[in-house]
Formats: C-alpha cells, structure tokens, sequence
C-alpha cells in the first residue's frame, strides 16, 4: 500500500540509536521484543541463542502450517526483526568467553532468564560491570530480580491475574476475564526498551552502566492505576460489570459486527440519542440514569432496534462528526484494512526469507528526524556466527595493536 511506500522513504534517515551495540539474550516475547524496539531506531542487535535456539522460533502461528525452517513461526520473526544471530552454549568456557568479549565492547544486554541463572554461569552483573563499567544490563522477568516471588514462573493468565486487571474484567457474578493474547509480555517489553533508553541518558551524566531491573508484573499492575487509587483513597474496590447493565457503555451489535457506546457524562445522553435517532430515550424512563439501568432489557431492544440495519463504518464516522463516542471493535482483518493505520505508516512490509512478504505492524512511535526502519527480516538460528566472530576477532587485533603501541610509547 502507500503508506508502506511512503514508510519506507525515510529509512536511510540515521536510526535514534545508531552505533549502539545490544546483545539480546532473550527468549520468548518479552526480552526479544524490547530489543527489537531498539533495533527498528537503528541499534546494532545480536541475537545470542542456545545451539537449539530460541524457542519461539517452534511457536505457532506457523508459515504455510510447516516447519520447514527456524523462520517458519510468524511470531519469531515479527518479534526478531532488524537482529543478527548467533549461537553460544553459556554452559560451555568457550561460550561464555565469547559473551564477555562481546560484552566488552557492547553497550546494552537484555535477558530474561531466571533471577540467579547469570550468576551461575558466572556471567552475573558484578562480573559484566567489571568487564564493561559502562554496560547496561537490562533484565525481564515476570516477578523481578528480588522479592518473594522472584524466582518463581509465570505464564500470561498467572500475571494478569496477580496484577489485579483480572478482577475488574467480565460481568459480576461470573469468573473474571483474561484480556485475549499476551500483553503482559509485551508491556514488559515496552518497559524494558523505555528503561534501557534512560539508563542510557543518564549514563551519559555519569559515565556508568546499571542493572535495570524489569517485573512484568509491576508493569501490568501499573495500569491498574486507577484502581488502585479508588481503593487507596476510599477503600473502594472496582467491580466488574453488572449483569443487569444498559447497553450503554458495553459492546453491541450492529448490521456488520459490534461497536461499543461510550458516555462520559451525562451531557452525552442527548446527542447519543440524537445518533440513535431514537428521540424517545429522552422521555421517561430513559432520561434518568438510575431508571434507565432499571428498564435496561428495553433499552437494549430500542438500542438493538436502531442499529442493526446500520454498519461501523457508518455509525463510527457520524459519531465522531458529532463528537460522540462510538468505537468500532476490529478484529486483526480490519486493523489490516485500518484507513487510519494506513495512512500514519503503522504497518510496513518486509520479504522474510522462506515465508515471503510480511506486512507487520512496525512503526511504534514517530520521530520527524529519525524515524524508525526495517533493515533486515529475522535471522536464521546463527546466521551471523561466522560474522560475528570475524568483527570480534578484528576488534582484538586492534586491541593488540593498541596495547603494543601503547607499550612503546
């Protein structure tokens, strides 16, 4: 489309993080995604993996239902976009010596093993900062480095439900709900990039490293905020929907899917009935809000009434020419199709090598001076082995070289 066009223009524009060196130890979506985030603005990103690879390389949804390659999973290469890879057994002398060469002469690490498994394989923070005092090492974990449960795993329902966001979705009476697909991890991921960049800016203050330390958990129990304010405030714990609630506020159908109805206040009501055109919700019982939830299987027959011969489209586009809100629910075909998210350039396209053009979702933040760019699809399992150790073995001579003329000096 277009905007792919248009997306891809500004490309050769130098990345936010040009010259910076990442090591991406991650595995799964968390850690490989908050390095993908600093590789689309130009970092320099090497993929170390395990001789059997990363996992997710084996995760469904898989290209054309094989796995005829390690690229084969759709999942791996939307989350491993813009890295190199190569492959180092850390259990191993040789390739934890390789990792603390690398590390020498990197700027960010991101893992997300199990709190004490870097210590264990004697590649711990203090032995990393002793190596490299200006590295950052940015750890992803579900519950955090310390702490009662941190050395406990975590899948995404576990985490949802800890971080209280489970308890106020779905209807009252009913179990609570699981937003659909993996969030949690990807806030965390979120997370992880957003804090690495700061330690990177006050790295530039103080000349050192740090370990940053990420808890998907506190990520997502961060956007509990507001009820966790309500709670602190008055003691008040925020419910789920009520059963008997208005089709107000909730999703509806109409002729070609649902949309959700949104009233802020109750100035709203009477350009929401306007929309409708529906003039008698402005007479009793439905003018009142406390008699308009009692008579709300009625409401929902009038409601019902009005939209079913009208589309999203329709309705998202007259409301917003009202200022009401309405919101279309899309699935992923219609974010695909999205005129809004074409236009701004959020999906680019990209030829994965055994699978063939992936659109993706890729621009996640806009920068007038250096915009984000898909340089390279996701790599196969130690593609770049041979290339990598060429640049570390060319960095050493140097360092040699360095070194002896320093001596004569």
């Amino acid at each position: 489309m277009a905007a792919d066009a248009d997306a891809r223009a500004g490309e050769e524009a130098r990345g936010l993080f040009e010259g910076l060196r990442v090591l991406d130890l991650g595995e799964g979506v968390a850690a490989p995604f908050a390095a993908r985030l600093l590789a689309d603005h130009g970092a320099e990103v090497v993929k170390v993996e395990a001789p059997t690879g990363d996992p997710a390389r084996r995760l469904p949804p898989l290209a054309h239902d094989d796995q005829k390659t390690d690229t084969s999973s759709l999942l791996f290469c939307v989350l491993n976009l813009n890295k190199r890879s190569i492959t180092a057994d850390l259990r191993t002398e040789s390739g934890r010596e390789l990792l603390l060469r690398l590390a020498e002469r990197s700027d960010v690490i991101i893992e997300g093993f199990r709190p004490g498994v870097l210590d264990e394989l004697g590649l711990g923070w203090n032995v990393l900062h002793r190596v490299n005092s200006r590295l950052i090492l940015t750890s992803i974990t579900p519950f955090g480095q310390t702490g009662p449960y941190a050395r406990y795993s975590a899948e995404e329902i576990v985490l949802y439900a800890l971080s209280g966001v489970m308890s106020y979705s779905g209807v009252a009476g009913r179990e609570p709900l699981l937003h659909g697909g993996m969030q949690a991890q990807y806030e965390g991921g979120f997370n992880g990039a957003a804090a690495t960049a700061v330690a990177l800016v006050g790295r530039e203050t103080s000349g050192e490293g740090q370990h940053v330390d990420i808890s998907i958990l506190q990520a997502v129990a961060s956007t509990a905020i507001h009820a966790q304010g309500f709670y602190s405030f008055i003691g008040g714990v925020l419910g789920r929907r009520p059963p008997e609630s208005t089709p107000i506020n909730t999703i509806v159908p109409c002729k070609d899917g649902h949309v959700i109805l949104q009233l802020p206040n109750e100035t709203a009501w009477k350009p929401m009935v306007e929309l409708l055109g529906r003039p008698e919700l402005l007479r009793p019982p439905f003018d009142d809000p406390v008699e308009r939830r009692r008579h709300g299987r009625e409401l929902e027959a009038i409601v019902s009434d009005a939209l079913k011969e009208r589309t999203r489209a329709e309705l998202f586009k007259q409301a917003g020419a009202m200022g009401v809100l309405v919101g279309i629910v899309q699935d992923p075909s219609d974010l695909y199709r999205c005129e809004h998210l074409d236009a701004v350039g959020f999906f680019r396209t990209i030829e994965q090598p055994g699978i063939g053009p992936l659109r993706i979702p890729a621009v996640l933040a806009n920068f007038s001076l250096t915009p984000s760019s898909l340089r390279r699809p996701a790599p196969r399992l130690g593609e770049h082995n041979g290339e990598v150790d060429a640049e570390v073995r060319a960095a050493s001579r140097e360092d040699l070289v360095r070194a002896t003329r320093g001596g004569v000096a």
